[in-house]
Formats: structure tokens, C-alpha cells, sequence
């Protein structure tokens, strides 16, 4: 890829450590998806801070108003256990009352799950919302995953997801060796937004539905901070 992609995904906050173009655009900080449409966009509200281990939202954020429900479409090709996890993942956001609901069909959903191509490397990824709209892809590694836990570990893994599809960052950002492993790295702020939410702590978020890395089978709840973050936004 050119210099110049790389200078921009660099500018906008996110790693450009181990960058690959995928179906869409680039893949970048391991699940999330950069669109040639993102890196032209040059956000108006740019009011960053780089912190330590605080929940963090993008500049990007869906248009609700007074409440907008957003719908989930799980693809025929994947298994029936990403049925189940989306229905649990649904139930798990929805739960907090928020302003932003989810709900599944079976087609036209403004959120569509469906299989990652072959040889992926990752367990799913998605991209950031653009025009007050969320992000409308998901793409589930169901080969590399499985089947198990459906409506634990893959449940957290998709509902991760979709909080990149709404605007929500790694709670880890700035030091994926929290939940990852590895070097210390913090990309510093740039233009994608890493805005702080307030009422969030500033010191580990142990449990974080957002942190970058998941081991195999584990399950994580929405942490009260995790819940300060949805409301504060949602």
C-alpha cells in the first residue's frame, strides 16, 4: 500500500503497525476496518486526549435523537450460534435502556454480519459510523471462533463489534499490551477521534467489553464503566 495511505491512517490516531487492505478498505488495530470514505473525511470535532486506560469514543458517532433503533442481519452462511450470540449481544445492549436500541432480521438489517473470507487472520473486525450512521459490516471469522459459547464468548466478540460500529474505541488504545500482550504502544491522538467519556475511570479497565484482545472462551460483561460509557453517549 502507499505511503500516503499509511501517513493518513497514522494522522487519524491508529496503529499502522501490521496494516492490511481487506475487503472495504484496511484493516487496522487487529478488527477495525478504515474505508476509503474514512480517510477522506476530515472531522470537524477533534477534541482528543490521550490518557491511560479511560473508555474512549470516536468523533464519528450514530444520530439518534430522541432514540433510533438499529437492525442486525446475521448472514445465512454463518452458523446458527451467531444467531444466538447476536440475540444475546441484542439483549445485553438493550438491557441498559439506552437511546440506541438493536434488533435482529432476517434481511435489510442496517448492520450486516456476515463471514469473513478465507485465510482471515482475524477473529471478526467492522469500521467507525460515517453521516451519523452506523458502520454496516461485520466480519465474523466463524471458522477460527467456532461454535461454542454462543451466547458468551462469540456474544462478547460480536457486541464488540458493534460497539466499533457505533463509534466506540479500544478501551486499550493507547497500550493494546494491556489486553493483547507484547510491547507498550500509544498511538497518541489524531484525527479519528479518541475523545475520553466522562465518569470513566482513568486507571485499568480491567473486563472492558472494548478491550482489544480476548482470550478464547471468555466472556465480558458491560463493567460499570462500560455502562457510564454507553449512557454518557447513548
Amino acid at each position: 500500500m502507499s505511503q500516503a495511505v499509511i501517513s493518513q491512517i497514522k494522522e487519524m490516531g491508529l496503529t499502522t503497525d501490521g496494516i492490511k487492505r481487506v475487503e472495504g478498505g484496511y484493516l487496522v488495530e487487529g478488527d477495525i476496518v478504515i474505508t476509503d470514505e474514512n480517510l477522506a473525511q476530515k472531522p470537524d470535532y477533534q477534541l482528543l486526549r490521550v490518557g491511560d486506560q479511560e473508555q474512549y469514543r470516536t468523533s464519528n458517532l450514530v444520530s439518534v435523537g430522541s432514540g433510533r433503533t438499529i437492525s442486525i442481519q446475521v448472514s445465512i452462511y454463518l452458523p446458527s450460534a451467531y444467531v444466538t450470540a447476536t440475540d444475546e449481544l441484542i439483549r445485553r445492549y438493550n438491557n441498559q435502556s439506552l437511546r440506541i436500541r438493536f434488533v435482529r432480521v432476517t434481511s435489510g438489517g442496517q448492520i450486516f454480519l456476515s463471514k469473513a473470507p478465507d485465510g482471515s487472520t482475524y477473529l471478526a473486525s467492522a469500521g467507525f459510523p460515517s453521516d451519523g450512521n452506523p458502520f454496516n459490516s461485520i466480519k465474523v471469522n466463524s471458522d477460527a471462533i467456532g461454535t461454542a459459547n454462543a451466547s458468551t464468548y462469540i456474544a462478547t466478540i460480536l457486541a464488540h463489534e458493534v460497539g466499533h460500529c457505533i463509534g466506540y474505541r479500544h478501551t486499550d488504545y493507547m497500550d493494546r499490551s494491556y489486553s493483547c500482550g507484547g510491547s507498550y504502544s500509544n498511538e497518541g491522538a489524531g484525527t479519528v477521534g479518541a475523545i475520553h467519556i466522562p465518569g470513566t475511570p482513568t486507571g485499568p479497565s480491567s473486563g472492558s467489553w472494548m478491550l482489544a484482545c480476548i482470550g478464547s472462551g471468555q466472556n465480558r460483561y458491560f463493567t460499570s464503566s462500560d455502562v457510564t460509557a454507553l449512557n454518557y453517549v447513548y
